[in-house]
């Protein structure tokens, strides 16, 4: 089994810590040469400077999914040059009345050389087992949509 790790630090510093009186900046540390300030969102008082745990979530299954979809193209000797996404989760009420990310969704567009074509359907064919194969789609409850454009 694989383990994988990162440092969280929050330190109250000049704070109180009541109910809307501290801070929820905090430092991701994931290695020693790689950390991100992490904070609330802004609707919850965060500084949009920082990331947020939900835009986190979002980035960890766009990145995921991009890299299932690569390897699957580089197995079918796809020509990709470049693969963008912008990634949306939604905050809402779960099925159980929970606050939670009720879903993400994923607008990836791919690039490729020499004039190379996929058609729709086979698109939507290897994005979706990119989905199934993917290992942090793979751990989450609530939905995830793919948008092929």
């Amino acid at each position: 089994m694989t383990k994988i790790s990162i440092d969280l630090t929050w330190k109250l510093n000049d704070g109180v810590l009541s109910p809307g009186k501290y801070s929820n900046k905090h430092e991701i540390k994931f290695n020693d040469e790689i950390s991100i300030n992490g904070d609330a969102a802004p609707d919850w008082k965060g500084d949009k400077q920082n990331s947020n745990p939900e835009q986190t979530l979002a980035a960890s299954l766009s990145s995921c999914h991009m890299m299932t979809f690569l390897a699957l193209a580089a197995k079918m000797k796809w020509p990709i040059l470049s693969y963008t996404d912008n990634a949306i989760a939604t905050l809402g009420k779960n099925s159980k009345g929970k606050m939670s990310v009720t879903n993400i969704e994923l607008n990836p567009k791919i690039t490729f050389s020499n004039n190379f074509l996929v058609d729709s359907k086979k698109m939507k064919e290897v994005q979706d087992r990119a989905h199934r194969y993917c290992f942090i789609a793979n751990s989450l409850s609530e939905e995830v949509i793919v948008k092929i454009n």
